[in-house]
């Protein structure tokens, strides 16, 4: 009882990102990617256990109300098609809504989701984010490439929809003042980091936790995660990779990451 009671004070909001169905091929397939990519059975037991132990899974928008049952945010990013033909189908099975935040500029290519398979999306009573225009770090951009991407990005994602659209994400989790500060001149009204932390009333919208799934996580982390549990270990190994970033930049950072992964590229 007293987990519950915790869990209902703060919201823990999930990131997902493409969902892997056999013979299906991923949208990229280097392991910095990879890692963050879950089986379809990995993403049903997960829904499964939420369903199973009284949960629910909310939009950005519902779970900002921080109702009393105990809930977390689904959210999805980048805007593979698996959103559509893999992800909905079992969210609308267990009862559970989700933001799925689209890269514009990927809208169409393979992989992705088509305009049409948006509106569905759209259609279907699922809220429809934005995740930029082209993926880039935002903290690296000049004015004009960030409003590209913040905000032309939200005006192309709307004139799909026809509505507006109110949540963005980061790429990356790359951000910075201006990133904020541009999301807030372009009409959003929440901005999700990729900070290991969950949210409560006292959180600003403009910087919303979210903790990403990775392919290895355990059913049992995976109910941790949902209750808030250990974040803050997570959150102390974040800073750490976070100085680093900052330290040797942005670019700097992957190419050594890519190294230690053993990948040629990030």
């Amino acid at each position: 009882m007293a987990a519950r009671v915790m869990a209902a004070k703060r919201c823990v909001f999930l990131m997902y990102h493409e969902i892997e169905l056999p013979g299906r091929p991923l949208c990229q397939t280097l392991s910095g990617y990879l890692r963050y990519i879950l089986p379809l059975e990995t993403f049903r037991r997960q829904m499964a256990w939420l369903k199973e132990s009284g949960w629910r899974g909310l939009n950005v928008g519902e779970a900002l109300r921080y109702p009393a049952q105990p809930s977390v945010c689904i959210t999805l990013d980048d805007g593979c098609e698996t959103d559509l033909i893999a992800a909905a189908p079992l969210l609308r099975e267990f009862g559970f809504n989700a933001t799925f935040y689209l890269t514009s500029a990927f809208l169409g290519t393979p992989g992705y989701l088509n305009f049409s398979q948006v509106c569905d999306l759209d259609a279907q009573g699922f809220q429809i984010g934005c995740h930029s225009m082209t993926h880039r770090y935002l903290c690296d951009l000049t004015e004009a490439e960030l409003k590209r991407e913040v905000v032309d990005a939200k005006l192309q994602i709307e004139q799909i929809v026809g509505h507006s659209i109110e949540h963005f994400s980061c790429p990356g989790g790359r951000y910075d003042r201006r990133t904020l500060l541009m999301a807030r001149h372009a009409g959003f009204r929440t901005v999700a980091t990729s900070q290991f932390y969950a949210n409560s009333p006292s959180t600003s919208p403009y910087e919303l936790g979210r903790v990403a799934m990775q392919r290895d996580l355990t059913i049992e982390e995976f109910g941790a995660i949902c209750l808030g549990r250990g974040l803050w270990k997570k959150r102390l190994q974040d800073q750490g990779r976070r100085s680093l970033q900052r330290v040797l930049g942005n670019r700097a950072y992957d190419r050594l990451r890519a190294v230690l992964l053993g990948e040629s590229r990030q």
